[in-house]
């Protein structure tokens, strides 16, 4: 049974006020400014959990798997991570949000929505699983290439879409496979993901839920097959 959460003002689409913030923060990116505007960061984080709600909301009645998560499981923290990284900036320039079975933190396959001025996506899948999952998910479009190929090859899918992204794949065939496999361009990717960009326009539109809700139904074939590899 699904129980909405109530603390949330509905949320249609994207104040203008939430780009502000992420500009200027852009080009601002220090802890002494976000500390001055830490009310407008806190304003701006509210807007955005408002609509990661409203989108929970919907796909909680079209995906089961989704259902029993909470807004803030699926909502990644601005400050950035560091440690490894070259460019020290503290903050992301982004919000996004993560709809997986078992929160943002599962290795499964899942749905995504990020909101940056002039890069603001649309996704799904899986990215850049570690060896075990991957291993997994090969084997499942090995196993069931028929399916796979149906699919993403689906009016819906190719609509949204148009094919899976293939920019991440090995030069040659992964250990196990050849080359004369049928499947072997979609076994030599390192990560499935479906990607769609949206318009800065089309965020401050009261149609974005239905928008982005459209989209992830367009993927979720995907996601459950990729899941039921990973899970099996």
């Amino acid at each position: 049974m699904y129980f909405r959460v109530q603390s949330f003002a509905m949320q249609k689409h994207i104040p203008a006020s939430v780009f502000s913030f992420l500009e200027d923060l852009n080009k601002n990116n220090n802890r002494e400014w976000f500390d001055v505007n830490r009310k407008l960061y806190e304003n701006a984080k509210a807007d955005f959990l408002n609509l990661v709600n409203e989108i929970l909301h919907e796909m909680q009645l079209k995906d089961i798997s989704l259902q029993g998560l909470e807004p803030k499981q699926c909502v990644f923290r601005i400050n950035r991570d560091v440690r490894f990284s070259k460019d020290k900036s503290p903050y992301k320039s982004n919000m996004g949000a993560s709809f997986n079975k078992g929160g943002k933190k599962s290795m499964l396959a899942g749905y995504y929505f990020q909101l940056e001025p002039g890069g603001s996506f649309i996704a799904g899948g899986i990215w850049m699983p570690p060896a075990p999952e991957l291993k997994k998910v090969r084997q499942e479009i090995d196993y069931n290439f028929d399916e796979f190929q149906k699919i993403i090859s689906s009016k819906k899918f190719v609509a949204q879409f148009g094919d899976i992204d293939k920019t991440q794949a090995l030069s040659r065939p992964p250990k196990g496979y050849d080359e004369t496999n049928e499947a072997i361009e979609y076994l030599k990717l390192k990560s499935f993901i479906a990607h769609l960009h949206v318009a800065d326009e089309a965020l401050i539109q009261k149609d974005l839920v239905k928008k982005i809700i459209t989209a992830f139904d367009a993927m979720q074939p995907l996601i459950h097959f990729l899941n039921r590899g990973i899970e099996s």
